[in-house]
């Protein structure tokens, strides 16, 4: 008896459970972990105060997937990754052209620079084959922080991708900071190296400075703009034109010629980068991966060895790493190298097996003195022309106490060259007769850019790019 008892309430247990799971599959619960966005409109639970609140729990479930035709997509919605495109760029250039997303400008001045680059294929060859070492950086950048990507294409205009030019306004880097503007964007400038110019240091730094200017004006040609001539200046300009009930678009404003021209040539190399072929240009083959990696360094090292052990040439080592304006590299301010993508295991494997003896034949000296360089070179145990070579000593000059020497290294000295010194160096200089002191920073100059004429004053630092007036001053 007991036992067909238990039967019964087995069964009716069984019973009771199908039924549960056919209501479910039938009726399909909205899913509360779906956002809104997502769920069809009746499956969005309402508000306990609407109307629709008092209605039955079991009209609110609905099946989790939206009915109804299916819509267009603008292309802005493809550019801008909401949709996934199926077959991947075939280049970097496909790549640069898909992400486009700044409004075109459409003036006389962009026809007048398409025929000037048009007119010269060579240049704008040798140019883009000059980019081929950054540009997929800068673009993956450009893309992970969602701005348009034909931004990548602005150190043509500022540089023509030369990551060693400097302009008359003391402009350098790729992306042309002028000294003041680099500290501002955390651009360490000392006696053994400088971000202005570093590859991935001076892109951060450019996209955080465009980044910034695009939300103080809303607009990426006052945007750019403002990077040209100053955001200050920018902002005057458009401030004067609403006085006089004017547009305060970025053709509407007076500007330097050189600004007047700034955005014009971006639009002209965009124009060019979408048809080659309409503009008498062709571009090389850069293909859709990483052109370089970033290494590891442990100790100090001689630039020359590095490239030797990456079996690179030294010239294109130095273009990947043109920060290093010195011939050593200093672990502790430099940690790291940037390597062509094949070359970094070449390097590692190299360096692990490398007998030579010491990686580093230079140090870092400290004057106790302020003292003539023939004085210091001979403590140092180098020539003056050596010490003056090396350290980018002008003549008729001394070297103040406490500047940081690059000096031959002892083959007893064991020990790298500290942080504080790696990282903080400075090399001070004074007349010879001590009438005008000076701070110069080490580094040769590179080849000239077209840069502004725009003069600093004594004392002050200067927010902006390069030259033209300065956006604010700040007593030092």
């Amino acid at each position: 008896m007991e036992e067909s008892i238990l039967m019964r309430i087995l069964a009716l247990v069984c019973l009771s459970s199908l039924v549960w799971l056919a209501g479910c599959a039938s009726t399909g619960a909205a899913n509360p972990a779906l956002p809104a966005a997502a769920r069809p409109a009746s499956a969005v639970v309402p508000s306990s105060g609407s109307a629709a609140a008092a209605q039955p729990a079991a009209d609110t479930h609905q099946a989790l997937h939206p009915g109804g035709e299916l819509l267009p997509i603008a292309v802005a919605q493809a550019a801008s990754r909401v949709v996934t495109q199926l077959v991947p760029p075939a280049d970097l250039w496909e790549r640069i052209r898909r992400g486009y997303g700044m409004p075109n400008l459409e003036s006389s001045l962009v026809h007048d620079r398409e025929r000037w680059y048009s007119g010269r294929p060579d240049y704008i060859l040798r140019m883009t084959e000059r980019s081929r070492k950054y540009l997929f950086h800068i673009v993956e950048e450009l893309e992970r922080r969602n701005m348009p990507t034909e931004l990548a294409l602005l150190p043509f205009i500022e540089s023509a991708f030369n990551p060693q030019a400097v302009s008359t306004a003391k402009a350098a880097g790729m992306w042309q900071f002028i000294p003041a503007t680099g500290k501002t964007f955390e651009l360490k400038q000392n006696a053994f190296r400088d971000d202005r110019r570093d590859v991935l240091a001076s892109t951060r730094a450019a996209l955080d400075y465009l980044q910034k200017l695009h939300a103080m004006f809303g607009d990426w040609h006052l945007a750019l703009a403002s990077y040209n001539w100053g955001e200050g200046s920018v902002g005057r300009a458009i401030a004067k034109n609403q006085r006089a009930g004017l547009g305060t678009a970025y053709t509407d404003l007076n500007m330097p010629m050189e600004t007047r021209f700034y955005v014009p040539k971006l639009q002209a190399v965009k124009n060019i980068v979408s048809d080659p072929a309409a503009f008498n240009s062709r571009l090389p083959n850069i293909e859709n991966h990483p052109y370089f990696q970033t290494v590891d360094i442990k100790h100090d090292i001689d630039v020359a060895l590095a490239a030797k052990l990456a079996e690179v040439a030294l010239a294109d080592f130095k273009a990947l790493n043109p920060s290093a304006n010195r011939p050593v590299i200093l672990a502790a301010g430099t940690p790291q190298i940037l390597l062509p993508w094949d070359n970094a295991a070449i390097f590692q494997s190299n360096l692990e097996a490398y007998t030579g003896g010491r990686l580093a034949s230079w140090t870092v000296w400290l004057a106790p003195t302020t003292m003539k360089p023939a004085d210091a070179a001979r403590r140092a145990g180098m020539t003056e022309q050596a010490l003056r070579s090396v350290n980018n000593i002008p003549p008729r000059v001394v070297i103040k106490a406490g500047s940081s020497l690059l000096v031959p290294r002892s083959p007893h000295l064991e020990t790298d060259v500290a942080l504080h010194l790696a990282d903080h160096g400075q090399l001070s200089l004074a007349s010879d007769g001590a009438s005008k002191r000076s701070t110069r920073k080490a580094g040769k100059p590179g080849p000239q850019s077209k840069g502004g004429k725009g003069k600093k004053k004594p004392g002050s630092a200067t927010l902006r790019t390069k030259n033209s007036k300065p956006v604010r001053t700040v007593k030092r």
